[in-house]
């Protein structure tokens, strides 16, 4: 079943669709393609859309339902139509011929005369700056542009209301029922609901896929308090106020909702959904699961041997690793601790949650199929960390390493009291390490917190040569003056530092972790430029001491050396990371 873009109806029956830009139109309606001519635009440039001269509405069925938003007539002669809104309907005559003065109810005291003008003016109704035409009265300084002059009596659009509604001139301002935002002197008011509300809400979409949340939001104009025990809305963590309108789940018991100018300003982060039934087969085909075979499993439906696609040999499942305790997961490059799949015939181990992973999914921060990868090493774009190990590729633009992945947008941390929300436009400094966040980050509602991936995701302990315990992650720091016990420079007693209660060690994250804490022995790093032609592998050590091929200086810490046997070529990992 498609739906088409002529007359929005969806019928089981044969389409054209051009694959460029997802343009579609059933046999039906493409046999009327005469009537339409896409490149003949109005004299008059009143919309913000191309509109399409349609010369003989009536031969489609949809359109009878309709009248001109100008004169209130049915559409028997040719119109001019928008695709993009499909409320706009005005006949050609009446747009090519719109008359130089006229009466409008929004302004009593005196006509408004038709005009032009290739600056800005300021709409009195819309409260919008507009170019070009408009209406105008010169003696009170009131402006209104073509298209809210152009407003139709009624309005109906089945999709997200049952009821028409009719158009309700006020002399002052009022709540919109949608959306509880202010609005001024044009509104809509459904008589059967008693609901008044903007122009443009009139065609809020009733069902949406949001990225930050796992099932489809209904937008309802009031809810009841039973269904709901939190009220504080999930992106901007302010109340949302159950008589007014807002986007819900409809999941019983699941307590997700949001205001509508939340959920919907940033048309990235959502679609629109038709039917949410269709919306979860699509949703349940798209998830793949990152276990190729379960071979085995227990009796409590466990899989306890599977193949993987991140390893050529079978993976076991166990309880815990009682030797080495410094053995790391090879998907997220965190410290192994209980419930893990490893390999019996190579070192390789992964965490159970990260065994489990989907191969595809859909990740909060886009709504784009985000896929899981399992090469060499990159640099995470949100935690700014070179990693080995997982990647998720977000919709071909972002690359974003697993422990970021793991990361819901609403969090509790432990260096903080409150709950922390991700916002997309917050440029404040993190709080955990004094850095700007250019991407957004993670901040408190009720206090001046914030947060971004790099803390989030630090380990919470870390083991480090000058103390014999595992040292900690710290958040607060009472004294005045500190001091790092590795660096032994001065440390910042407000960020975020590594610690040991027993020893009375402290020292910074970054000279406790080091400068590439996630990546592994081994990992490909493929880079080529003119002085080198081939990949490259990472090692925390060099032996013998050689020299950088590129700076010239011994190598006594991180480096890449390439993996041809017959090639010397040797650097250290910050010399060639730094200068690509």
């Amino acid at each position: 079943m498609i739906m088409t873009w002529l007359c929005k109806e969806k019928r089981n029956m044969f389409f054209y669709e051009c694959r460029a830009c997802y343009f579609s139109i059933d046999i039906k309606c493409a046999y009327l393609s005469s009537s339409y001519k896409f490149n003949q635009q109005p004299k008059l440039d009143i919309h913000q859309h191309p509109l399409t001269v349609i010369e003989s509405p009536m031969a489609i069925d949809v359109l009878r339902r309709f009248n001109c938003f100008w004169c209130h007539e049915p559409l028997i002669d040719a119109i001019y139509f928008c695709f993009d809104c499909p409320s706009f309907i005005i006949h050609k005559k009446c747009l090519d011929e719109l008359p130089p003065k006229i009466d409008h109810p929004s302004h009593h005291k005196h006509p408004l005369f038709f005009n032009h003008s290739d600056s800005d003016r300021f709409c009195n109704l819309c409260q919008k700056e507009h170019s070009r035409h408009f209406y105008c009265c010169s003696l009170c300084h009131f402006n209104i542009n073509l298209e809210c002059a152009l407003l139709r009596s009624i309005i109906e659009d089945k999709r997200s209301h049952q009821h028409p509604f009719s158009l309700l001139w006020r002399q002052g301002s009022f709540i919109c029922d949608a959306c509880d935002t202010e609005g001024n002197y044009i509104s809509y008011i459904c008589l059967k609901c008693y609901i008044v509300i903007h122009k443009k809400c009139i065609s809020l979409p009733r069902i949406i896929k949001f990225s930050r949340h796992d099932h489809c939001i209904f937008h309802k104009y009031f809810l009841q308090t039973q269904e709901l025990t939190e009220q504080d809305c999930k992106i901007c963590f302010k109340e949302v106020k159950l008589d007014r309108g807002s986007y819900s789940c409809g999941k019983t018991g699941c307590n997700y909702v949001v205001h509508v100018n939340c959920v919907l300003e940033d048309d990235r982060l959502y679609e629109v959904i038709e039917e949410e039934k269709q919306y979860e087969e699509l949703y349940e085909k798209s998830i793949q699961s990152s276990i190729t075979h379960v071979i085995e499993v227990n009796e409590a439906g466990e899989a306890t041997k599977i193949e993987h696609f991140s390893h050529q040999h079978c993976l076991v499942l166990a309880d815990k690793m009682e030797e080495e305790i410094d053995r790391k997961c090879d998907g997220c490059m965190l410290f192994i601790s209980t419930f893990i799949y490893y390999c019996s015939e190579c070192p390789f181990f992964l965490h159970k949650t990260c065994t489990e992973l989907p191969k595809i999914k859909t990740h909060w921060f886009r709504q784009w199929q985000a896929t899981l990868n399992f090469e060499g090493f990159k640099q995470c774009e949100f935690c700014a960390q070179y990693c080995s190990g997982f990647f998720y590729n977000i919709g071909g633009a972002w690359d974003m390493c697993i422990r970021c992945a793991k990361v819901a947008d609403i969090i509790k941390c432990e260096g903080h009291q409150h709950f922390l929300f991700y916002d997309f436009k917050c440029n404040e400094k993190c709080n955990g390490c004094g850095t700007n966040n250019d991407i957004g980050a993670f901040r408190c509602g009720k206090c001046k917190f914030t947060l971004g991936f790099g803390c989030l995701t630090l380990p919470h302990s870390a083991l480090h040569k000058i103390d014999q315990h595992m040292l900690n992650l710290t958040y607060h720091d009472d004294r005045e003056q500190s001091y790092c016990d590795i660096c032994e420079q001065e440390r910042d007693p407000r960020l975020w530092y590594y610690s040991c209660s027993n020893c009375d060690t402290s020292a910074h994250t970054e000279c406790v972790l080091g400068q590439f804490p996630f990546l592994k022995d081994g990992s490909t790093f493929s880079h080529y430029d003119h002085k080198h032609r081939h990949d490259l592998e990472f090692f925390r050590k060099a032996e013998g001491y050689p020299r950088c091929s590129y700076c010239g200086k011994l190598c006594q810490e991180e480096i890449l050396k390439c993996k041809k046997s017959t090639c010397n070529y040797i650097v250290h990992c910050k010399c060639q990371i730094y200068q690509v």
